[in-house]
């Protein structure tokens, strides 16, 4: 993060147009940004739909390296605080070009990037692709997956929701809390971390961790106890 302001990056994987993929990402960057607006950050949007980046692609996964628009799509995703991405369900499974696109990202960039997950799908049953495609993915990837992922049946746009929770606003409501709460306390571990250097110089200059001082007093008293065990010379 950068002077308190988010880098949100959202991974469209839809192929048609229209696509309820991208209407579910446009309704999942909408509440994120609200849910992070109470903190009061800047949050800086960028949508990446990866049908527009499907000849690039193509090409990276034979030549080895990603060309043109795909580099910076990946550059954008690499670089990000945070992750929204979706896909349509293919087969009990993510789209071949998420797949594409995801196989091309370097790992140790996404370490520790907090993730949402969702979906669409003509059927509510194809909801688990969320637990048994999509995680696993983010998880390898050693991403920071929120506990509340977003599936979106053909039924959920057809007309009014069911109250509380159950209905996808209530979903997209409880994900977009959730991911919020990741962003901010992986910001919080990064300003520690950025504070650290600060304590190291402050110990170097004379002032003893707490780990020095107990390092020290296991050192003596293994000292004493070798010096029992020879016993009077």
């Amino acid at each position: 993060m950068n002077g308190g302001a988010v880098r949100l990056v959202a991974v469209n994987g839809g192929l048609s147009e229209p696509s309820s993929t991208r209407m579910l990402i446009d309704r999942l960057t909408v509440a994120v940004t609200d849910a992070l607006g109470e903190g009061e950050r800047v949050v800086d949007v960028q949508v990446i739909d990866l049908r527009d980046l499907a000849v690039d692609l193509g090409r990276a996964m034979t030549v080895g390296f990603a060309p043109g628009q795909a580099r910076a799509a990946l550059d954008a995703v690499e670089s990000a605080d945070a992750l929204i991405v979706a896909s349509p369900v293919f087969n009990a499974s993510y789209s071949g070009l998420f797949k594409m696109f995801f196989d091309l990202v370097d790992v140790d960039a996404m370490s520790g990037k907090p993730v949402l997950i969702a979906a669409t799908g003509g059927s509510p049953r194809h909801s688990m692709v969320l637990d048994h495609a999509l995680r696993p993915l983010f998880s390898y990837l050693r991403t920071v997956i929120v506990p509340t992922g977003v599936y979106a049946a053909s039924e959920d746009w057809a007309g009014a929701e069911s109250a509380g929770d159950g209905g996808l606003s209530g979903r997209i409501d409880r994900a977009a809390s959730e991911f919020a709460e990741l962003i901010r306390l992986r910001g919080s571990s990064r300003e520690d971390s950025s504070r650290q250097p600060l304590r190291d110089d402050a110990l170097h200059n004379g002032s003893p961790s707490a780990a020095d001082v107990r390092q020290q007093t296991i050192e003596a008293a293994g000292i004493a106890n070798f010096a029992r065990l020879l016993g009077p010379s």
